[in-house]
């Protein structure tokens, strides 16, 4: 058998250093990936907050002016419908957004029962392996939605009498010479993030 003049030995390690360093670029770009997607849920977390939170303060407004015409049975479907005049509630969708390190970039009513909210992260993605990571920021968009949960005949009812209001959970015989005991915001309306 002929002998070699030249033989294999070291050939492994320049392959070697080329799987390794391989494997270190794909570990920096599955980073890069995950902090970007980090950073993006963070943004939907804060859009969903703030939508909600716009949500809830209308919520809570027309559950005011329910109380406030709980006498009046005429006006009860105006409150349930959302076609009572209500404040801006997109200033407690700044708040909730501001609490999870992003701001409001819109803020909108879709309707009477519903907002729409698009926000920005405050905080970059970060210097990753990727080129230009360093000044992207995340942005997310969430709408929330008022569902009313009662129901209520204003035509069975005399002029003594107030109309049940029947709720998912309860009905209610509200007494008009006695009117407590009312249901909470919660009870008349529901309040949940929408598709």
């Amino acid at each position: 058998m002929p002998r070699r003049e030249y033989g294999d030995a070291g050939q492994a390690f320049p392959v070697y250093l080329t799987v390794i360093g391989g494997l270190l670029l794909l570990a920096f770009a599955y980073f890069a990936v995950g902090q970007a997607g980090a950073n993006r849920n963070g943004a939907q977390t804060a859009a969903d907050a703030a939508a909600l939170a716009a949500a809830q303060d209308t919520r809570d407004q027309l559950a005011g002016q329910w109380v406030k015409d709980v006498l009046d049975p005429a006006k009860w479907q105006d409150v349930f419908d959302g076609v009572v005049p209500v404040d801006a509630s997109c200033p407690k969708a700044d708040q909730l957004a501001a609490a999870n390190d992003a701001h409001i970039e819109q803020c909108a009513p879709t309707g009477p029962l519903g907002y729409e909210v698009k926000v920005k992260s405050d905080k970059p993605v970060g210097d990753s392996i990727v080129p230009g990571t360093e000044n992207q920021y995340a942005t997310a968009t969430a709408k929330a939605v008022i569902e009313p949960l009662c129901t209520f005949d204003t035509a069975a009812k005399g002029k003594d009498v107030l109309p049940r209001l029947t709720c998912k959970d309860r009905d209610w015989d509200i007494d008009p010479k006695d009117p407590v005991d009312l249901p909470e915001p919660r009870d008349l309306f529901d309040v949940h993030l929408a598709d």
